[in-house]
């Protein structure tokens, strides 16, 4: 036996209507406003504020404009503060120096930009030992990482180096050390059928940076 619902005939023909007007929006109360959506800032405006608080000391502003990791990157940057803003491409902001040298291609700070918080800040390193420089260029090319890279070698290098994809599954690399060689250090990962030499340049002072790479074959 099948139940049914019967409904009275007023309600019946008022159906479409009623379908109608559920569908249709509606107006806010009389009186009532709705709230302006903010606006998304530029990722060159967070990132300035970042650097605006860093130079005043201001931990507590930059958190509210970057992640305690990127808090952290910054407060150690080991050189005085760039000196020129070299501009944003995407989400990625520069600062750079025009009146120091520092090690690596980066040249300074650059900043991830993530909504309105750097969420990354890459740096200029200051490493006092050549196998420093060169196992963080290798270790920046297996995490395939260009930015981390260019902290402590120059564009030429990461360029060379990353030509070929780290893999994983691939050949293993071992570090043989570095060796002195003319206006500085020769650094190896030797591997199955080759070998990879890092020249490295610098001074313990200034501190060292990859400047090119070279292959041999077996």
């Amino acid at each position: 036996m099948t139940a049914a619902f019967l409904l009275p005939a007023a309600l019946l023909s008022a159906g479409p209507a009623l379908a109608h007007a559920a569908e249709a929006p509606q107006a806010p109360a009389k009186g009532l406003t709705q709230a302006p959506t903010r606006a998304k800032p530029a990722p060159s405006t967070v990132a300035k504020r970042l650097l605006r608080a860093w130079l005043r000391g201001d931990r507590h502003a930059a958190s509210r404009v970057a992640t305690p990791g990127a808090v952290s990157a910054i407060f150690s940057y080991p050189y005085r503060a760039p000196d020129e803003f070299a501009g944003c491409s995407g989400n990625s902001c520069r600062f750079v120096h025009t009146s120091v040298r520092v090690p690596g291609g980066l040249d300074g700070l650059l900043m991830v930009v993530s909504g309105a918080k750097v969420t990354k800040v890459y740096q200029s390193r200051h490493l006092v030992k050549p196998s420093a420089a060169a196992r963080h260029l290798f270790d920046a090319w297996r995490a395939h990482d260009r930015n981390r890279g260019l902290e402590i070698a120059s564009a030429t290098a990461v360029r060379t180096l990353f030509r070929t994809k780290y893999d994983p599954r691939g050949v293993k690399h071992y570090f043989q050390g570095c060796e002195p060689e003319p206006k500085g250090y020769s650094c190896a990962y030797s591997y199955e059928g080759g070998a990879m030499f890092m020249h490295v340049r610098g001074s313990k002072s200034r501190g060292y940076e990859v400047t090119s790479i070279g292959y041999i074959a077996d």
